[in-house]
């Protein structure tokens, strides 16, 4: 009986341990981690909600109330234009985010694609594509972004296009060397042998492996994005006032911080706590995903 009642607890226990399971065992000890999976719902909920709950509109001026410092009234005070600059960045929050995450999704999605190619045919596609990700890489990432936007012109649209374009060549590093590993696997070599299509090996196959390095790689990217939209528009290339973005608020602050540095100092620590979050998740997220990581 006692045996039965052995073989009956490891089944049990062999059924529980889920992929799932297994990363969520690993990923609840990253406190770091889980406190920034939280700041960063929150987040989320502010930029769904922000515009419809804030105390004032981000927009409307008053000029009875110019560069006033922080106060029961106005939590962040206000700026040159007597604007609430707490319900400026609740608003920004949604253009932040949503430049942050459509830019790396559309990085991700093409640098994906090139990656899987390259690595699973190799020979002359990965060296045009390989070449074409260094022409990318010798340029540094936020002087190759004023590049581009220099010739599409201002504007959060083209921001978006800058930060994916030089999201592309990393992702496709990313997935090209887990795909040169996976595709001398068993189990792919015995899928190629009984006749199955390129496209099915590499989208069915090969892709899921890599799904944890992309994972990982895409949630720091999107703070790295965010940081470097905000310093685009801080330099007059991204949104344009009076968006509430918290680059443009930023730049619009800089000539009033002996006077009244509230102006830049809240938007700087939303960009601030934002990109550290996003990237506390990432490490929490590598720490969950890797199976080389032991505990």
């Amino acid at each position: 009986m006692k045996e039965k009642e052995l073989n009956l607890n490891v089944e049990k226990s062999e059924k529980i341990r889920t992929p799932f399971s297994e990363f969520w065992r690993k990923f609840k000890k990253q406190r770091l981690a889980i406190v920034a999976a939280g700041v960063i719902c929150l987040l989320i909920i502010l930029a769904m909600i922000g515009p419809y709950v804030v105390p004032y509109d981000s927009d409307q001026p008053d000029y009875e109330n110019i560069l006033s410092k922080p106060s029961l009234k106005h939590l962040a005070g206000t700026d040159a234009f007597g604007r609430d600059i707490f319900s400026r960045i609740i608003v920004g929050t949604r253009i932040s985010l949503l430049v942050g995450v459509s830019s790396v999704s559309v990085g991700a999605i093409v640098g994906t694609i090139l990656g899987l190619i390259s690595g699973y045919y190799g020979g002359l596609i990965d060296s045009v594509i390989m070449r074409f990700c260094d022409v990318l890489f010798a340029f540094p990432g936020i002087l190759l972004a004023i590049g581009i936007i220099a010739i599409l012109g201002p504007g959060l649209g083209n921001v978006v296009i800058a930060v994916a374009v030089f999201s592309v060549p990393i992702f496709a590093r990313i997935v090209r060397s887990s795909t040169l590993s996976l595709k001398e696997t068993v189990y792919v070599e015995a899928t190629r042998s009984i006749g199955s299509k390129n496209s099915r090996i590499i989208f069915k196959h090969i892709f899921p492996g890599t799904a944890a390095s992309i994972i990982v790689y895409f949630t720091m990217r999107i703070g790295t994005s965010i940081l470097t939209a905000a310093s685009l528009s801080f330099i007059g290339l991204g949104a344009q006032p009076p968006t509430p973005e918290w680059g443009a608020m930023l730049s619009g602050g800089r000539d009033y911080l002996s006077i009244s540095p509230h102006v830049t100092f809240y938007p700087g620590l939303a960009i601030f706590i934002t990109v550290l979050a996003f990237n506390l998740l990432g490490d929490g997220l590598r720490d969950a995903l890797d199976p080389k990581i032991k505990d």
